[in-house]
Formats: structure tokens, sequence, C-alpha cells
């Protein structure tokens, strides 16, 4: 195989490791979730209480963090999207963080998303003559029926995927690199794409 002139980071963080969370797994989880939730910056809006369950999203382990994002509704009509990250140590998983933001924003209210998307920052990746790369965590879920497998691609560059798990995935790739952004697409057990969608929102020309 020659060589490539596409030189990025691909596929570096490990498979899902575990089921989805639940019991008092998912208890630990939603107690940092709920306090991030609760020290969130609202900025004047008044988001509510959570209002529904926190639905877990598969894990993805990166740079020796294993990231596990969330999503949940409050009260005043608003999303809540994040992650709880941790470490493994000797004694089991330590140094918990969350993170978390709002949104408006929801799927229902775009019967034209065929994929619903969530994605932050979590680190940097320098490549080539120092240009850099965003690691991006990026989750969410099919808005059409048929998926099984959901792929980020850069450049045309499959750079990491993630079977549904209950219809959720997680993905984390390199954003932004060299002028190309990523891009989100399902596919179907037979390898048909049924979706692809952008991380960035395209202004409408007048």
């Amino acid at each position: 195989m020659p060589p490539t002139d596409r030189f990025v980071i691909s596929f570096a963080a490990e498979p899902p490791q575990e089921p989805l969370p639940y019991g008092r797994w998912a208890d630990t989880l939603a107690g940092h979730f709920r306090a991030a939730v609760r020290d969130l910056e609202a900025e004047g809006e008044e988001i509510g209480d959570l209002s529904s369950e926190i639905a877990w999203f598969p894990d993805r382990t990166y740079a020796g963090r294993t990231y596990i994002p969330a999503v949940a509704r409050t009260a005043g009509g608003y999303e809540v999207l994040g992650f709880v990250s941790f470490s493994e140590g000797d004694q089991g998983p330590n140094d918990f963080q969350a993170r978390v933001d709002f949104t408006s924003d929801v799927a229902e209210a775009n019967p034209d998303w065929k994929l619903d998307l969530n994605d932050e920052v979590i680190g940097g990746w320098r490549g080539e003559l120092g240009k850099s790369a965003a690691m991006r965590l990026v989750w969410g879920v099919p808005l059409v029926p048929g998926g099984a497998i959901v792929t980020a691609e850069l450049a045309s560059l499959a750079v990491d995927q993630c079977e549904l798990v209950e219809e959720r995935f997680t993905l984390i790739a390199p954003d932004d690199y060299r002028g190309d952004v990523l891009e989100i697409k399902l596919w179907s057990k037979g390898g048909d794409e049924l979706a692809s969608e952008s991380l960035y929102v395209e202004d409408d020309e007048d």
C-alpha cells in the first residue's frame, strides 16, 4: 500500500467495553451528572430541574480517561447534555469529572434531522507541520430506522466508528484538521448509507 497524504490520528479510542450504565453504577454517574447540572451557568434561562431519566450512551476510552455521555430533559423544556469521565485506578474508577451544557434545540422541533448529535471537544492532537486537530467526543441517536453502525469521517476517511447500542452511539474523532471537518454517517448492516450529518450548521443563504 502506498504512503498516505492524509496523516491523521484514527480509531484512537477504545471501543465500548461495558453495557450501558445501570443499577448502582448508573446512580454513581448520575450523582456527578446532576451535580454538574446544579452548577450549570444557565445564562439567565430558567431551565428547571431534570424531569426525565438520564439516558446514558456507550463508553469510550481515550488518553487514559473513559467518557460516558448522557442527555436528559428538564422541566423548562430544555435538553441537558454532557458527559461523566473518569480514570481507572487500582481501586476502580476515580477522578470523576462531569461537564454539561443545555439547549432548546431538540429533535422533535427539527423534523428534517436524520441524526440527533451532541459533541464536545475533549483534547487536541498535533499533526504535520504543527497543524492541530480537535479531538471531539460525539454522541447521539439515529432518527431514521434500519441503522446498525455509525462512522465519523474526515475528508472521506473513516476515523472512528461505533455500533448502535440501544439506538445510541459514541464516537471520539479528530475534527477541524487541515480545513476538514467531521461528517457523521449512519449505515445499515448491509453497508448502505442511511444518513449523513455535519456537526456544523450552515447559514441559510439570503
